[in-house]
């Protein structure tokens, strides 16, 4: 886990002006007025950040909080999450410290570079808040899964058979694009084709992302994909899916799961 100056992106040796400025840089991002619209899963792991955000600001402006902070710090390590003095009860967070104005108040960051860091912000929320909604679909289909590493994807799953089941459910990617277009395509199927070989399980890919490519670019880019071999065994089938209302481009021969991991994703809204 972070450290509370790993969290504010700022040196350990900085004035307690300098965290007031990062804290307002950072909080921002995830301001109730930039996120009410994005859905629970956004509004809750913002509210989570702009806790933390809130709890390193109030330690490290405080020099005797800060200097018991440093000093465990110095011991062994305290990640962010945890409090070296009373955390402040949820009800007490509040806001203003992102509203205070320093002594001597810094220009302004240029337009396009404040634009761009609170998009950063925003395209963070939304990848991890489209991850949690995934793999809480996962868990409802399947029940029971095993977890892999792959380079490339978030997400990669073996789910547990059931025992009265004579065939084996397909292995689960899960990768998160701004764009799910033909070159995201291409790459995730490149990426999908490393893993490890199994003839008898077929492998599901879904491409999420709040932006899409038009659905003929997509077939176009999948068409040229499945003229390669699939060294990975099975068949593999390639899902953009839309995280903005989940509609989603499903190839026709696309196993019954895949389908059924869709509508929970469309239910859960």
């Amino acid at each position: 886990m972070k450290t509370y100056y790993e969290l504010l992106a700022v040196a350990p040796d900085v004035s307690a002006d300098e965290i007031k400025r990062a804290f307002r840089r950072e909080i921002a991002k995830y301001h109730p007025d930039k996120v009410q619209h994005l859905g629970k899963e956004f509004q809750d792991i913002a509210a989570e950040k702009a806790a933390a955000l809130t709890q390193a600001y109030k330690t490290l402006t405080d020099s005797a909080r800060r200097a018991e902070y440093d000093e465990i710090l110095a011991a062994g390590g305290v990640p962010a999450g945890v409090a070296t003095a009373p955390a402040p009860a949820a009800a007490a967070v509040s806001p203003e410290p992102a509203f205070e104005r320093p002594p001597t108040s810094p220009p302004p960051p240029p337009r396009r570079a404040q634009f761009e860091t609170e998009r950063q912000g925003i395209d963070d929320l939304m990848r991890r808040a489209t991850l949690v909604r995934f793999q809480n679909a996962l868990k409802g289909e399947f029940g029971s899964y095993d977890q892999v590493s792959l380079d490339g994807f978030e997400v990669a799953v073996l789910p547990t058979p059931k025992f009265w089941s004579l065939r084996l459910p397909p292995r689960v990617l899960g990768k998160f694009v701004p764009l799910v277009d033909g070159k995201a395509v291409a790459e995730a199927w490149m990426q999908a084709a490393k893993m490890k070989k199994d003839s008898q399980r077929d492998l599901c890919v879904f491409l999420l992302g709040p932006a899409l490519a038009s659905a003929t670019e997509l077939a176009v880019a999948i068409g040229e994909q499945r003229k390669r071999p699939m060294p990975a065994g099975g068949k593999l089938v390639l899902v953009p899916v839309s995280s903005k209302d989940w509609s989603a481009h499903v190839p026709t021969d696309a196993p019954d799961v895949c389908k059924s991991l869709l509508s929970r994703l469309k239910s859960s809204s």
